[in-house]
Formats: C-alpha cells, structure tokens, sequence
C-alpha cells in the first residue's frame, strides 16, 4: 500500500509520520470487485473507509429504483466519516465501480483517535463541508445548467481526478458505464449520449471505453459555465 496516497485523506492530514503508521496499524484493509456493494443506504454506519485503489460510487435509490450517484471517489478519498459526527443510518450506497482497495477504521476506534485530536477532527469537518458545498453545486447545476453543461462540467470534474496527459490530450479512464455517467449527470442516457456525441462531433474529446479522451479543455470549460 502507497502510504502517501492514504496520507492524502483528512484523516491522516494533519499527523506525523509516527503518528500515521500508528492510526494504520489500527485500521482494517478490504478488498472489493467491480460491483461489489460496501455498504447500502439504510444500513447502520460503524466505519470509515480511505480508497487506495480503485474507484467507488457513491449513490441513492428512489422508491421506483432510478439511482442517482452523488460522487465518484478515487484513491486517497475518504467516505463514511459522517458515523463519527451523526451515528446512524447510511444515506447513500457505496459500490466498486473497478476492484478496489480500502482500509478502514471503526467508529469506537475513530472516536477515540480524534478526540484526543482536535486538528485532525477540524480537517475532516473541513471535508465535509467541502463535499456538501459539491453537493450544492450539483443541486445548483439541476436547476440552472442544460444537460451538455452538466455533462461538460462532469467530465472535467473526474478529469481533474482521475485524468492523465496523453500525446492529444487527457485521457480520464472513469470506469462508468453510459448508464452510470448519465446518473452521476442527472439526466437520461439517451440525452447524456447526444451530448457526448456532439462534443465528439465538435472535436472536443473522443469516446472510449468506460473513458473519454479530452481533446480540447477550454472549449469544455466554455460550455460548462
């Protein structure tokens, strides 16, 4: 495991070296495949996860079984930090979407630890203000932004993530089916795939599969303001 990608996580933040492996030493590591669920929405919450590989959604059901994905998490990534500040039920589900690696901390253990840590417990608040300030935004985005600005405004989202420079561009390897890029966007497959499409035909990015190849960022970042 890559010390430094799990050092990236609010949790490790604001600790030495020492006191890292310490609080690493305590954790749980798991290993999940694409598909495989973590936890689901409703399910009590004891523990928090830091992603070392991988990819996991993040998303909530309807009654009617539409899903919407609130976020795409990568490597150095925290989620299910809420159980220390609001012990309770999981508002969302959380599911590989590529095999994932993960170690995780449970909640007496997590309690302990950051009481004794005020800094530590301000840069996990600081998390998730930053994640509900995201959420705001995509709230924000539903109501005010067409569906191409939304899908623009993704693409680049998970670019600034999980992108790397290529020979004509950036190349995000995302890992979502059409389906799943259409629930993170909020809108219907049919209407994300003419969207892409037409970025496509513009020359803007070229599709692959389960990724997308950015071709020209500026115009990309044009059309999602």
């Amino acid at each position: 495991m890559d010390i430094e990608v799990v050092r990236q996580a609010p949790l490790f933040a604001a600790l030495t070296d020492e006191d890292a492996q310490a609080l690493l030493q305590r954790m749980s590591r798991a290993r999940i495949e694409r598909g495989d669920i973590l936890f689901e929405e409703g399910e009590e919450g004891d523990r928090l996860y830091i992603i070392t590989s991988g990819k996991v959604k993040l998303g909530r059901r309807s009654p009617d079984g539409r899903e919407n994905l609130l976020a795409i998490l990568g490597p150095g990534e925290m989620f299910g930090e809420l159980s220390l500040f609001d012990p309770g039920a999981r508002t969302t589900t959380a599911t590989a979407v590529a095999g994932t690696d993960l170690v995780a901390l449970g909640h007496t253990e997590l309690t302990e630890f950051v009481s004794s840590r005020p800094d530590v417990a301000v840069k996990m608040l600081g998390s998730i203000a930053r994640r509900l300030r995201r959420t705001n935004e995509a709230l924000g985005d539903l109501v005010f932004t067409d569906v191409p600005g939304r899908v623009a405004k993704a693409l680049l989202d998970l670019a600034s993530r999980f992108g790397r420079q290529v020979d004509d561009g950036v190349l995000v390897a995302h890992d979502l089916t059409q389906e799943e890029l259409a629930q993170l966007v909020g809108a219907s497959r049919e209407t994300v795939n003419k969207a892409l499409a037409d970025f496509a035909s513009r020359g803007w990015l070229k599709l692959e599969a389960r990724a997308v190849t950015l071709l020209d960022v500026e115009r990309l970042q044009r059309r999602a303001r």
